[in-house]
């Protein structure tokens, strides 16, 4: 998948998109916010891209800086195109390993950390996504051994040690998840407080995971973590990693049903690959050729970034947004994964109406190009529509928030294939797009 911006306009966008609305009026000065440092990044690393698509440096910090933004399809996507630029690279390997793991897909994950750590990556820059990638196919023993060893090359990873409260807490060592814990609570660390409500839940005492909800969570948003937390002693201990440091919960068909995948890899694939708390684990052995599996369907949930005015109303998959990576992926391997809030928690009453559809329901587009201002972005349409005439008649545009920016979409698209075919079709006419996936819920205008 095709996975760059058009950036010559992009830069228009970002940058300097007063310029563009002060064309309607010369009588009134626009003051332009600057976008958030995550998505200059990307404008920065798009525009090097534009100058020369081959620059492994650019693509990779254009990987970095999406899985920053949360935009997990993109990141994959980058780091994939810098495999083909340079396979045997431990960074594409640690940038793949990264964006599978954020999207839930640890099977995909785990054979790239093993890359990038027989590449040469230093072990404290790995070890606690990879130990994170185990404790997702349920292999709780080598993911505590590998957290604390991340631990103990760097005592003030502060994510290691949630995420160790975390597994321990899913094999029942209660103990030693208080332990864990205990330091980062005493030092005010809001992840740390959610973690333990998470653990609470996942060790059956839910009226104290659902009290630190109400304490730490304004009331409506409580209300609606508290039903799922009841549930998560029923989880595999898969889904019980995912859903506590990923914010992934399965569908309730799945509900504490073992994965065979995951089960045949945690006793034939893991094994090899299990870390022992040890020194630097990297010797000399050979590096190992990166390819990147296609991205699966994914749904990309971005963080909303307070706007001036009312600011937006608190949503459940943002209130552990801050005990692993990022924002709320929606793939796993399985593919089979909803977000927390759109997920339909079992009852024992009757079953109820079949649900309406959704208002905004799960969509397949192309992404062109982001920027800060909406009007900055109908120049944008209208100058990609006279470049390929042909390929755009058929779409309107439409926009949706990107962080402080928005994004311009043509589509909606009927399949990932159909994407794919549009994005490579408009790369034909010098513009650099990919394919996005809304998710379910997200609201996404059409761009009058």
């Amino acid at each position: 998948m095709s996975t760059s911006l058009r950036v010559a306009l992009l830069g228009v966008a970002l940058v300097v998109p007063g310029s563009l609305a002060a064309q309607d009026s010369t009588s009134r000065a626009v003051v332009q916010p600057l976008p958030s440092p995550e998505v200059q990044r990307l404008n920065r690393a798009l525009m090097e891209l534009a100058r020369r698509p081959e620059r492994l440096s650019a693509l990779l910090e254009a990987g970095d800086a999406s899985l920053e933004v949360g935009d997990f399809d993109a990141a994959i996507g980058f780091y994939g195109r810098a495999a083909d630029v340079a396979p045997s690279d431990p960074r594409v390997s640690l940038g793949l390993g990264r964006g599978y793991l954020r999207s839930g897909r640890p099977l995909e994950a785990i054979p790239m950390f093993n890359a990038a750590q027989s590449g040469g990556t230093p072990a404290r820059d790995l070890l606690s996504d990879q130990a994170l990638a185990f404790d997702l196919i349920g292999d709780q023993s080598s993911a505590q051994a590998a957290y604390a060893r991340a631990i103990e090359l760097n005592p003030d990873d502060a994510e290691a040690r949630r995420r160790l409260g975390l597994s321990q807490a899913i094999s029942g060592n209660q103990a030693g998840f208080m332990g864990t814990l205990a330091p980062l609570i005493e030092g005010g660390d809001a992840g740390a407080i959610r973690a333990r409500a998470f653990g609470l839940a996942i060790l059956g005492q839910q009226e104290r995971a659902e009290a630190i909800v109400n304490a730490s969570m304004p009331r409506d948003l409580a209300a609606r973590i508290n039903p799922y937390l009841a549930y998560m002693p029923r989880l595999t201990a898969a889904q019980q990693a995912a859903a506590a440091n990923l914010g992934i919960f399965p569908r309730a068909a799945d509900i504490g049903r073992e994965d065979p995948r995951l089960a045949r890899f945690a006793r034939e694939g893991a094994a090899g690959s299990r870390l022992e708390p040890a020194g630097e684990p990297l010797g000399t052995r050979p590096a190992q050729t990166v390819q990147a599996a296609p991205a699966a369907p994914a749904q990309t949930v971005q963080r909303e970034v307070a706007q001036a005015a009312p600011p937006p109303a608190p949503r459940v998959a943002d209130a552990f947004a801050d005990l692993g990576t990022g924002a709320m992926p929606d793939t796993s391997a399985s593919g089979d994964v909803v977000d927390i809030a759109s997920i339909d928690v079992p009852r024992e009453a009757a079953p109820a109406p079949e649900p309406a559809p959704p208002a905004h329901p799960q969509r397949i587009w192309v992404q062109l190009a982001t920027g800060r201002e909406v009007n900055a972005l109908k120049f944008d349409w209208r100058r990609f529509a006279r470049q390929a005439p042909e390929l755009l008649r058929d779409f309107k545009p439409h926009t949706t928030p990107w962080g402080q920016a928005n994004r311009l979409l043509a589509g909606p698209l009927t399949n990932r294939d159909a994407a794919r075919e549009l994005v490579n079709a408009l790369a034909e006419k010098g513009i650099d797009t990919f394919a996005y996936t809304s998710p379910e819920g997200t609201e996404i205008q059409e761009l009058k």
